[in-house]
């Protein structure tokens, strides 16, 4: 297989996607193990290797006994046409062995768009599709991440979900499935007992029901599986296991640096963010911790950049202290220092300092929102001011390009709220010119404008999304009137959003449909110059479902959800609050503050969030 891998390799773009033998790799002898664990990107390798948590995954499977755990990512449709033409199956990096060749084969599940790569990859590396198909316990395919929490479109093909936090339920699995293999159980008995592990959802010992709008009527477990899959959490960050050396990709990846993580949760809750509500609630590592982290990592892979990551940087509460630390040991060392995630109104002059002493980059806000209104429908928590305030730190500081964020279609949006993008774009520009040192310069304001998609396990998964005539109607209008100069506006392809929703809130029927679309050619749905949503209209139609009873339908509040079954921590009761206060554009104090009663602190021992 390798002289016809070098034989190929010429006539495809960046071929050192598909070669292995990074530094940083793990290799052993197959004889040597008794558990071979393929984990699966479903997009391009750039994409994959900057996923943190595959290296904390990738890193834990490998550190046990016994366990050989390999990286898989899909192939560009370059390789892959020259990868069937030469009768190559798809491989593990690390050994060049078929993906049938591997025991359990794990997806991460990051984007609704990359499920048809999901189907790509299985059927090219000469593993059956459906989960139906295959029988025995080899190539037992498994997912996790946070599209896990609705797992509901991809039950024809999976067959286990990891709900929750990988590190706590991963070696759980394994374990179950080297006694199963050891004591020879079927694949069906080897299911029945993984259903009873924590956090484990095996959509086999599920039976769903539906009434004739096609709302779903009941879930009803079988076998002894609970009727609610809670997610597993890592309770202490610091005693979880955390890699001391990354892989070092060959090639240039979207975030190519060492990371480490603050902590997990977010304290904020906005309404629209499925990350805010499943990840809760907050944990975070001591900075003694992530200083031993960050140093191990930054010496074993010989990275120049480290990134403190989380859903907030600026809410830990010792970032300070922890900057001061880290940029002892790394301005000696010429390593920049990068704190994503940035909140305008946690930024500061001492911060801003810190940050531009290595290397001095673009910055980046979210306001979300263009109306004081709408952020707290949202419930944003962020003022005009603050923006603005953060704005002018950074220009005096010799800052010149800055990076808003906004998204279009929120609920209760109006034309007003979209004018208030404009204003904002405005102000910032008129705040440069008060406070930038060269003017000479000139400033870059890029504002760009995703389209609002509802998500599961959110207060606002009930609400319909704006069908794509009028999604369009409003980019626009934004389009029209976003005219100031200095600033470039920038939108997302509406297509992809509403195909997103579709699939976002779908239930286990949509499987059909996924499975048609892959069939006719698709893949790579997120990528613009592959995407096709006339085929997966099509798909749907041809499968008898309406994207738009998922998509563009508002929910009366007493529906069942087809992951209604899944625990994400966060409590429907508390979710349908938030969605009434919502309507009344009334804001919730972050968890900082008050603890506003979601039900995520009962994960916990003692049931108290680390804030």
């Amino acid at each position: 297989m390798h002289k016809k891998l070098e034989s190929i390799l010429p006539r495809v773009q960046k071929p050192a996607r598909y070669v292995g033998g990074e530094w940083g790799s793990i290799s052993k002898k197959p004889e040597e193990v008794d558990l071979r664990f393929a984990f699966c990107f479903p997009d391009v390798y750039e994409v994959g290797m900057s996923h943190l948590g595959s290296r904390i995954l990738y890193g834990l499977l490998n550190d046990q006994k016994g366990i050989w755990c390999e990286r898989v990512c899909a192939p560009w449709v370059d390789m892959e046409a020259e990868m069937r033409n030469a009768n190559i199956p798809l491989y593990g990096l690390e050994s060049g062995d078929a993906l049938s060749e591997f025991d359990i084969i794990g997806f991460t599940l990051q984007y609704e768009l990359s499920f048809t790569n999901i189907l790509n990859m299985l059927e090219l590396g000469g593993v059956p599709v459906l989960a139906e198909e295959r029988r025995n316990l080899k190539n037992l395919v498994v997912a996790g991440g946070p599209c896990a929490y609705n797992p509901e479109p991809l039950c024809d093909f999976i067959d286990l979900f990891m709900i929750g936090d990988g590190e706590e339920i991963m070696l759980d699995l394994t374990d179950l499935y080297r006694q199963a293999v050891r004591e020879g159980w079927s694949k069906g008995d080897f299911l029945v007992r993984a259903a009873q592990i924590p956090g484990m959802y095996v959509p086999s010992q599920y039976l769903v029901s539906y009434h004739e709008d096609g709302t779903i009527d009941c879930v009803t477990p079988q076998n002894g599986a609970p009727a609610l899959v809670q997610k597993r959490i890592v309770k202490d960050l610091d005693t979880m296991y955390y890699p001391e050396s990354f892989v070092v990709p060959s090639t240039d990846i979207v975030f190519d640096r060492a990371m480490v993580e603050l902590f997990r949760g977010c304290p904020r809750g906005c309404r629209f963010c499925q990350a805010g509500h499943t990840y809760r609630p907050l944990r975070t590592k001591s900075p003694e911790t992530l200083r031993r982290q960050a140093e191990n990592v930054l010496k074993n892979s010989g990275y120049e950049e480290i990134s403190l990551s989380s859903l907030s940087t600026s809410d830990y509460n010792e970032l300070s202290e922890l900057t001061e630390c880290m940029l002892d040991y790394c301005e000696p060392r010429h390593i920049s220092l990068s704190l994503p995630s940035l909140r305008a109104d946690s930024f500061n002059v001492e911060l801003m300092e810190r940050v531009q002493k290595v290397r001095k980059s673009g910055l980046t806000f979210a306001p979300e929102a263009g109306s004081k209104r709408l952020r707290d429908v949202i419930n944003k928590n962020l003022e005009e001011e603050d923006l603005l305030n953060a704005c002018a730190i950074a220009f005096k500081g010799g800052w010149s390009n800055v990076k808003l964020y906004f998204m279009m279609g929120l609920p209760t949006e109006t034309n007003d709220d979209l004018d208030g993008i404009l204003d904002i774009c405005r102000k910032v520009a008129f705040c440069w010119r008060e406070n930038t040192q060269n003017r000479a310069r000139g400033v870059r304001i890029t504002a760009s404008a995703s389209c609002f998609v509802p998500k599961p396990q959110t207060p606002f998964q009930w609400d319909a999304q704006d069908t794509l005539e009028t999604l369009r109607e409003k980019q626009e209008y934004l389009r029209s009137i976003m005219k100031t100069k200095n600033v470039t506006f920038n939108w997302h392809d509406a297509k992809t959003s509403v195909l997103e929703g579709v699939i976002a809130r779908g239930d286990r029927r949509q499987g059909k449909a996924i499975y048609l679309a892959w069939q006719r050619g698709c893949k790579f749905d997120g990528w613009d110059q592959l995407f096709d949503f006339d085929k997966w209209m099509q798909a749907f139609a041809d499968c008898g479902l309406d994207p738009a009873f998922y998509a563009s339908r508002q929910r009366p509040m007493d529906e069942v959800f087809p992951w209604d079954h899944i625990g994400c921590g966060t409590r429907k009761a508390h979710l349908m609050q938030e969605w009434e206060k919502s309507r009344e554009a009334a804001p919730t104090l972050d968890c900082m503050q008050k603890c506003a009663g979601c039900g995520a602190n009962a994960l916990l021992e003692g049931g108290k969030c680390h804030v």
